[in-house]
């Protein structure tokens, strides 16, 4: 695992510079939170771990939902 340091608004270019796979970048940095934006091509799959976890566990159950949808309480629908 590579571990780095970057500031607000610095990136870190994946794959070949010339032709990269894709960009992370430092968006912002408020108190203890970081939001961080990735430039992907859609074909690549970005998840969440929690996500992912969650994914993966539902493809071992055989079941390819990742989530249930629960109706509404009262049988109608929320806006």
């Amino acid at each position: 695992m590579l571990v780095i340091t970057r500031k607000e608004g610095e990136e870190v270019v994946i794959g070949d510079p010339a032709a990269p796979l894709g960009i992370v970048r430092i968006a912002s940095i408020k108190g203890d939170r970081v939001k961080i934006a990735f430039d992907f091509p859609h074909e690549v799959k970005l998840l969440r771990r929690e996500l992912a976890d969650k994914h993966n566990a539902s493809e071992k159950d055989g079941d390819p939902i990742a989530g249930k949808i629960r109706p509404a309480s009262g049988g109608e629908a929320q806006q």
